[in-house]
């Protein structure tokens, strides 16, 4: 039970919606403060929501944005609370920055912390690989959020698996968010509104995952007017196009891209070449409509689908392989007000992922596919007392269905028996409270419970096996039949203590339960992971998080800093046992082959912001340590993880020289990946053996480099616009390790065997150009 601490008599209520005059979209981070009375003060947030307590008391309403002309609304004294809409014009800008600095303290007044918001229109201004924006590889460049190497869009944080990230597009969630085997993220940055990452303090209405939650929601299309926007680059092109379907009411968007890379290459391959036939692309598409069936109620359909596709044969061999993955997400959300205090929020999502390896060599044809597809339904409602409370609770539901491994081979006509196509059932469920509420004006609490359930269900035959491992028996389970239920309570809590009006303490404890994994072979996520379910020998993944920070203002609010340390414990970490192969798994369950473990992170990170003027941009730093200990692997001593990185820096400029001209500028470094290699060689019955050092005990160079992107924009006209933008990659052209190989010279029968390390870079100094318009 939690009870709210505030007197709230005579307190007056006004509430509602900020949105862009222009396109009628959302404003977030737009300051509505009190104008007789400053300190009175709040900022709408991701929906555009705000509510503030203006007393009993006649005085004006001032709502302030960048980019936007302020506007006034005269109150007057009211026996009830008060809704009020307001639409700000983009058309015309005259705000003074030291009007909105003043109350640009929200990072310090809120009891968030460990959280992460990014405007678009920077994300677009930073330099980007092959011209490409990416919105993972900005949220790479923070603190806490390392990379999955050179080039890769996949993403740590704090010391936990690229599966301990949930990533939820419009509220679905997407398991593999990577196109070009993880070089660029499957978010189109045409399509997106806002991106947010938790890192820490995760609220209760949050779960099933350790280490955060990234939510990316999609632009909800112009109600005003029709407008096209694309961009043409050297590898990809893309295209937006949105607009009323029924002015003020209804609109939609749908935003397309497609990879010409085959297209590209395809004059460089002959029809008489060997490797005819080869060749990669991939696209996506997003789209969305909304409509506003009142000021109360507004229902948004969207959904996403995007594939790879990579194909490669070798005539000389008689071979060809046929890789396609993909996403599909979709959702249904229903946004309803009951009234001034009390909101609901509905959704039903759906997503699937499906991977697939085909090969064909001579006559024999193998193939190799896994999957996962999830239906869900949730539902959220927020209650609003006063200014200083906040009530949510609501629950969710999903049905999983997995397709862990699956394979089928024939040669010519004759088809071989592997077991036929598995798939694996469960059902997930929650329940949750939060109370958000003030004790005075220096303390915020945030308290909130969360009641976890995972159900393992049938149908599924469960394969046992001797001490040798042959498989002896089978269990088998009914359709919907219960095999393994969890539960788990998770209690959250973060508290905020003001210093000052621009500065404050925050702590944070988070207990967090995930009942999926990621089983994987590789130092990087790929499409080959395998997503499986918690089981009756698979435990859910545990961990308990606490976080303590310092966050200060400094000159009038245009500089955000911010100190924050964690410490992180895992249990029931999920890992392939070694000398496993994703084969070995093939008419057998797939968790026969896992191995079970701990994981401690802790670390340190630094946060300096710039955020208004002409010059912009941000300094990250992060100092961590993160292990792993299992039995069954390294002979049960304590070693590195695949991700522990010592330091990890990031510096982000941008400059606008001039109403034509802005330059941004990236420099990254990072201690180097750890990996396992071979000591010493050793002859076994004439064969050469390698003789493999401590797990994850050697490090690879140190990682760094600088991009560097200029941006031209071109006059503009009252019905178009376009700017041209030019980007380096690795200015200064640093070979960075991408992996290391061991190249054997000699033989054992000349006693003579040499072997030298080798390492392989994969981007050199890349030069890019990318044209953008809208019209």
């Amino acid at each position: 039970m939690f009870f709210n601490f505030v007197n709230v008599s005579q307190a007056i209520n006004y509430s509602g919606i900020v949105r862009n005059q222009k396109n009628d979209e959302v404003i977030i981070g737009c300051v509505v403060y009190l104008k007789g009375v400053p300190s009175v003060s709040t900022s709408t947030d991701i929906k555009g929501f705000y509510k503030i307590d203006v007393g009993n008391n006649e005085d004006t309403l001032v709502f302030v944005s960048m980019s936007f002309a302020s506007r006034e609304y005269s109150i007057s004294p009211s026996n009830n609370d008060v809704v009020l809409n307001v639409s700000l014009n983009s058309e015309e800008v005259g705000i003074d920055l030291v009007e909105i600095n003043e109350f640009f303290n929200e990072n310090t007044k809120s009891v968030e912390m460990s959280t992460i918001q990014l405007d678009m229109k920077d994300v677009k201004k930073i330099p980007a690989l092959m011209g490409e924006v990416d919105v993972l590889k900005t949220i790479q460049l923070m603190p806490g959020v390392q990379s999955g190497g050179e080039g890769n869009s996949g993403f740590y944080v704090r010391g936990g698996g690229p599966d301990q990230n949930l990533i939820l597009l419009d509220g679905a969630t997407v398991y593999n968010a990577s196109h070009l085997f993880g070089f660029f993220s499957v978010f189109n940055a045409d399509a997106i509104k806002s991106i947010k990452l938790t890192k820490g303090g995760m609220p209760a209405n949050f779960g099933g995952r350790l280490s955060s939650i990234l939510e990316v929601d999609m632009n909800e299309g112009d109600l005003k007017k029709f407008k096209f926007d694309g961009g043409v680059g050297l590898i990809a092109s893309r295209f937006t196009i949105q607009g009323p379907l029924k002015k003020d009411t209804s609109s939609f968007l749908i935003s397309a891209r497609r990879t010409y890379i085959d297209v590209l290459t395809k004059p460089f391959i002959s029809k008489d070449s060997y490797y005819a036939g080869s060749g990669y692309f991939f696209y996506d598409l997003n789209a969305k409509v909304n409509y506003k069936f009142s000021d109360k109620d507004h229902l948004f359909l969207s959904g996403y689908y995007g594939k790879d596709e990579f194909k490669f044969s070798d005539s000389r061999a008689g071979f060809k392989a046929k890789i396609p993955w993909g996403n599909g997400t979709g959702a249904l959300r229903w946004k309803h007000i009951f009234s001034e205090k009390l909101f609901l929020n509905t959704a039903l999502t759906f997503s699937d992922y499906q991977f697939e390896f085909g090969a064909t060599q001579s006559e024999f044809d193998f193939s190799l596919y896994s999957g996962v597809r999830d239906y869900s339904s949730k539902i959220d409602f927020s209650y609003l007392p006063n200014k200083n409370h906040k009530i949510k609770f609501g629950g969710d539901f999903t049905y999983h269905i997995f397709i862990p491994n699956n394979a089928s081979a024939k040669s010519g006509d004759i088809e071989f028996d592997l077991g036929g196509v598995i798939k694996q059932y469960a059902q997930e469920s929650s329940l949750y409270l939060l109370d958000e509420f003030s004790v005075g004006k220096r303390l915020k609490f945030n308290l909130g419970l969360r009641l976890g359930s995972f159900s393992f269900i049938g149908p599924f035959d469960r394969y046992l096996k001797d001490e040798l491992g042959i498989k002896n028996d089978t269990v088998s389970h009914d359709k919907f039949e219960n095999i393994k239920t969890y539960i788990g309570l998770e209690p959250r809590a973060s508290a905020r203590f003001l210093l000052s009006k621009n500065a404050s303490l925050k702590a944070s404890y988070t207990r967090n339960f995930q009942y999926v994994h990621l089983a994987s072979m590789a130092s990087v996520s790929l499409p080959t992971d395998l997503w499986v379910p918690s089981s009756d020998i698979v435990k859910p993944q545990k961990a308990n998080q606490y976080v303590f920070g310092y966050f200060q203002n400094l000159l009038n609010n245009r500089f955000e800093t911010s100190v924050e340390v964690y410490y992180k414990t895992m249990n029931n970490l999920v890992e392939f046992a070694e000398g496993e192969l994703p084969d070995d798994n093939i008419n057998d369950n797939v968790d026969n082959g896992f191995v079970f473990g701990s994981g401690l992170s802790y670390g340190l990170e630094l946060f300096l912001k710039k955020r208004l003027g002409d010059f912009t941009g941000w300094f990250g730093y992060t100092w961590s340590k993160t292990t792993r200990t299992f039995k069954d692997i390294n002979l049960g001593k304590t070693f590195v993880a695949k991700y522990d990185r010592r330091h990890d820096l990031s510096v982000v400029l941008n400059y606008e020289l001039n109403k034509k001209w802005n330059v941004s500028g990236v420099f990254v470094f990072a201690t180097g990946n750890s990996l396992t290699i071979p000591e010493s060689m050793m002859i076994v019955a004439g064969d050469l053996i390698q003789v493999y050092g401590p797990r994850n005990g050697f490090r690879m160079p140190s990682y760094h480099r600088a991009d560097i992107s200029l941006t031209y924009i071109n006059k503009e006209t009252e019905k178009y616009k376009s700017s041209w933008n030019f980007s380096v990659y690795n200015i200064y052209n640093r070979m960075n390790p991408y992996f290391i190989y061991f190249n054997q010279e000699g033989g054992v029968d000349t006693q003579d065997v040499n072997f030298t390390a080798k390492q392989v870079s994969l981007f050199p100094v890349l030069p890019s150009v990318t044209w953008n318009f809208s019209f």
